[in-house]
């Protein structure tokens, strides 16, 4: 061991996961309703669970979502209260809430400006109760 301080490494955010009760349901909306790509789909039978990496951009450009589907799972999961939501940029909040409504997706908050801010923001969920904010660019 040296003592010479080392760089600091080429961190970036790879991925987030999510595990999720109906892979198709969650494929569905996360592919034709919010437009992700489906980049790898991967089974673990001796594991019983399947991985599917879904994004904008290739794994290896930017930030992804990991869907991890467990065969044997009966319940549905707890979300916790530490854990908060994703967030996707728009060009208009107002415009692609329209939308979604039209493929009868569930908004936790209206579009409306940010609380003791002038930002707009609106929140839905996922197939699986997990809240993804909308937000437009920074101006």
């Amino acid at each position: 061991m040296t003592d010479a301080k080392l760089p600091l490494p080429d961190f970036r955010l790879d991925h987030t996961m999510l595990r999720v009760k109906d892979l198709e349901r969650s494929l569905d909306f996360y592919t034709r309703i919010l437009g992700m790509k489906v980049h790898r789909k991967t089974e673990y039978p001796e594991g019983r669970f399947t991985n599917t990496f879904v994004g904008y951009t290739g794994e290896d450009d930017g930030t992804n979502l990991e869907l991890t589907y467990n065969w044997d799972q009966q319940e549905e999961y707890t979300k916790g209260n530490a854990w908060g939501h994703l967030a996707l940029k728009v060009s208009d909040v107002y415009t692609t809430s329209a939308y979604l409504k039209q493929h009868g997706v569930e908004f936790s908050k209206e579009p409306s400006p940010m609380k003791n801010g002038t930002r707009i923001l609106a929140f839905i969920k996922d197939p699986d109760g997990y809240v993804i904010e909308l937000n437009e660019p920074l101006s």
